[in-house]
């Protein structure tokens, strides 16, 4: 049977039509995570502060999305971390808890991240600034003076320029690509969380060498003038300045940005503002009036606008998602004299919330949180609840990347309320603090399980929680969750018990 041409001829007459009207597909959005370290609810201008003002971040929140219930997995650093990177709450795997300098590298080679799948959606990746999750095989055998294996290359980053663990920790050096920069053959570095090593100062023997003061727990290796935890020597010549920090990692972050313009990647970028110990730059000393850590507020700010406006110049802002957050909440006085508390004044780190970082109650796992993207999302407030545990596969759904089974197994697609258009987010988020206290929160109700841990830490002044009994708070009018209604709320008690238990009975079923 012969085909009748001139009826073949009108659907691709169509097809041309439509394929000339369509609009070019766009290409892959460029994704930046601004992880900051320390920062509380309230410590921020566009969160209400009004002693300290923070005008990038602002800026970056007005024209994006500011997030009013988000969550850190974690009142403290390496296991919030953890769980952004691998989708997977840290209190399901043992080690998760805050990492020594000398730590192994705690996610595992073998372990799928954010940043496999990014490579694996065509990105090129990198992890730059804090790091705080590991490095090398087994703890404290690590070949400072060669390359340490595994490092961020095992696990998704094609780049890496990192602080081993925090700015109180030893090894005080950058890390880039698995080596030490700038370190010198003859003069090799030695590590050890045990024992000082003969003739070289600390803390706690030679106070006279400090230029600032530890307050508790940080009596031990002195480099800069500031006295560290655990003890290090050598390496003089790849020493950290501690006032150069934000400087130098910002620095990296734009060297790459600038370097990848023309193609999508992915940055983890891991500010070291506001951990202590605090040491902003002369440009920012006394502008705050409130001391090192309102200045080291300044400096964050300093370091979320240069990035901003370095997408502005190379035109790629609209096609870039960033995410700007915080791995857990505030803490004041953490281990230096620094007037942190004297300073303070009317300023409330916490917000409107009781606790911070360390603690089970809601300041320290609710975190700030803004998104933008351009044209793809609408700016304002949102109140969605949002966990960082759904970062992960948030962005393998916006890349269409599938997540088969075992993989991010915790983390769930939260992209409509990422971009603004889902107002509800999460059933709810589960909450970790320091001594591993689980609570569980739907947006109006939170229960906190039973500990056997202590109430407070009393070199920060922080109430953890912790508590034999179980804990019962509705947020929605007990912002400071004083009123206990464990007893006579016990169908919601139970209810959020029993959630809370089945998570639990996952992770007894992954193992």
């Amino acid at each position: 049977m012969k085909q009748n041409k001139s009826i073949l001829l009108i659907p691709v007459a169509l097809v041309a039509i439509t394929s000339c009207t369509q609009k070019a597909p766009e290409s892959k959005p460029n994704v930046i995570i601004i992880y900051s370290d320390d920062v509380g609810y309230g410590d921020l201008s566009c969160y209400g502060a009004t002693q300290i003002s923070t005008p990038n971040i602002d800026k970056l929140a007005g024209l994006g999305l500011r997030f009013t219930n988000a969550h850190s997995t974690s009142a403290t650093s390496t296991p919030s971390r953890y769980g952004l990177l691998t989708g997977e709450y840290p209190w399901r795997k043992e080690g998760t808890g805050i990492a020594a300098g000398d730590a192994a590298m705690i996610i595992k080679p073998e372990q799928y991240t954010v940043a496999d799948m990014m490579k694996e959606a065509g990105y090129t990746t990198a992890a730059i600034g804090k790091w705080h999750l590991g490095l090398g095989a087994e703890r404290g055998r690590q070949d400072w003076n060669g390359e340490v294996s595994p490092a961020l290359n095992d696990i998704g980053f094609d780049y890496s320029y990192i602080l081993a663990a925090t700015g109180d920790r030893v090894p005080c050096v950058y890390f880039e690509n698995g080596r030490v920069v700038n370190l010198a053959p003859n003069d090799p570095i030695e590590v050890n969380y045990t024992t000082p090593f003969k003739g070289e100062p600390t803390g706690k023997n030679n106070p006279e060498l400090l230029r600032v003061m530890y307050d508790h727990g940080h009596d031990q290796a002195i480099v800069n003038g500031i006295p560290r935890i655990g003890y290090m020597k050598g390496g003089k010549s790849a020493l950290w300045v501690d006032e150069e920090i934000a400087d130098n990692i910002t620095a990296q972050a734009i060297k790459f940005i600038t370097e990848n313009k023309s193609k999508p990647f992915f940055l983890y970028f891991g500010t070291n503002d506001i951990h202590v110990p605090r040491v902003p730059h002369p440009r920012f000393v006394g502008k705050s009036g409130m001391g090192p850590r309102g200045d080291a507020i300044l400096s964050l700010d300093w370091t979320v606008g240069r990035i901003v406006n370095v997408l502005d110049s190379l035109g790629i802002t609209d096609n870039t998602l960033i995410i700007f957050s915080s791995d857990n909440g505030p803490v004041v006085n953490d281990g230096y004299v620094d007037q942190s508390v004297e300073l303070l004044g009317s300023h409330q780190p916490w917000g409107i919330w009781r606790g911070g970082k360390y603690s089970a109650f809601e300041a320290g796992t609710r975190v700030p949180m803004i998104a933008r993207y351009g044209k793809h999302l609408k700016a304002g407030v949102s109140g969605a609840l949002f966990s960082h545990i759904d970062i992960f596969a948030s962005l393998a759904n916006m890349l269409n990347v599938p997540l088969t089974a075992g993989l991010a197994p915790d983390s769930k697609n939260a992209l409509p309320a990422l971009l603004g258009k889902d107002k509800k987010g999460r059933e709810y988020v589960v909450e970790q603090n320091l001594n591993g206290t689980l609570s569980i929160y739907d947006g109006a109700w939170k229960y906190i399980s039973p500990s056997d841990g202590p109430a407070m830490i009393r070199e920060t002044n922080t109430e953890l929680g912790n508590s034999p009994l179980p804990q019962l708070y509705k947020l929605a009018n007990d912002t400071g969750e004083c009123n206990d209604l464990f007893n006579k709320e016990l169908q919601k008690s139970q209810e959020l018990q029993q959630k809370l238990e089945s998570e639990k009975a996952k992770a007894k079923a992954t193992k």
